[in-house]
């Protein structure tokens, strides 16, 4: 019996003292710089945002945020540092839909991203929008598919690569609309853009700020955005559900993962301020400028969605048959 009390004591004391460090490590965390590493090149949509949320975290916790682009792969590469460095809280990695779609596009990554990665955040949306060249009859998307029915194989589409988002988006429209378009890989969003304004190619899935003004020239045509809604910046354009595909809503998405086993504390800490970060008026003006739009959430919310965002292009990707090149 002696014993028993003895053992049930230590077990008390252990579980006393295990509750007071972590509540030290909350109270203290962070305590040194935190690295932010980004998968991408510097310039793009990623390396805006983890720029204006380390420039915030700096300045609520007066440590620094240390951007660290670690671009390759489709993101893949700074992915795979991210998911081996020390779950300790001073390494988070942002992430996108290209990590989701990387899960079903490559036969083998060096990493999971669902068991090594450990969701915070999702911090931003953008959607996409469907665009024509002007030399196209079509002037909504009712018609535009009615064409692309009459004429299988025929109408050529560009998108910023092979395997990236706007590729799946083209693809999965192909499978919901029932149509065949050819599918052009371009080195970038930008070459893509410039040869649907040139006419070498008739279609594209193109970021709805990139899109707007070759839109309001009168460059190209824009049919319908990707959204559950309508895009701020383009407000006339319906969405692929109201132009009649109604199981159609896709945005590009952008979040923040650390790595498993980080502490929940310190996943807590980051996932308060990132919330208050992209609650902020002036932070969604910001993001509206870039045609984002906030969207911070909880970490068991971004879980959910990472999963399912997984399971619909791994999905997307076995239907189509796209592979690598």
């Amino acid at each position: 019996m002696g014993s028993r009390i003895i053992t049930l004591a230590l077990w008390c004391a252990a579980a006393a003292c295990a509750a007071g460090s972590a509540h030290l490590y909350a109270q203290s965390y962070p305590e040194k710089s935190i690295r932010f590493v980004v998968p991408f090149a510097p310039g793009g949509s990623t390396d805006f945002l983890a720029r204006l949320l380390g420039q915030k975290l700096t300045e609520a916790w007066h440590q620094p945020v240390i951007v660290e682009n670690r671009g390759g792969g489709g993101g893949t590469i700074g992915a795979d540092v991210a998911a081996k460095a020390a779950p300790d809280g001073y390494t988070i990695v942002l992430t996108a839909i290209s990590h989701a779609t990387a899960v079903g596009f490559y036969r083998k990554l060096p990493y999971d991203f669902l068991a090594d990665l450990q969701a915070v955040s999702l911090i931003a949306t953008q959607p996409n929008a469907l665009v024509v060249h002007p030399s196209l009859p079509p002037k909504s998307l009712k018609e535009f598919i009615a064409l692309a029915k009459a004429q299988p194989g025929q109408l050529a589409y560009s998108t910023s690569g092979n395997g990236s988002a706007q590729h799946l988006m083209g693809e999965l429209f192909k499978l919901l609309a029932k149509v065949d378009m050819i599918h052009v890989a371009y080195k970038g969003t930008a070459p893509a853009l410039m040869d649907l304004i040139g006419g070498q190619v008739s279609v594209s899935f193109q970021p709805v700020i990139n899109a707007t003004p070759a839109a309001k020239a009168g460059r190209i045509r824009m049919l319908a955005v990707t959204g559950p809604q309508r895009s701020p910046t383009a407000p006339e354009v319906p969405t692929m559900m109201e132009a009649g595909l109604p199981a159609y809503n896709v945005v590009a998405w952008y979040g923040v993962h650390v790595p498993a086993r980080t502490p929940r504390t310190a996943v807590d800490a980051l996932n308060r301020e990132m919330v208050r970060v992209f609650g902020m008026h002036d932070i969604r003006e910001r993001l509206l400028a870039q045609g984002m739009e906030p969207a911070a959430n909880s970490p068991e919310q971004f879980t959910a969605f990472a999963k399912s965002e997984v399971a619909r292009w791994s999905k997307v990707i076995q239907d189509s048959g796209i592979r690598p090149d």
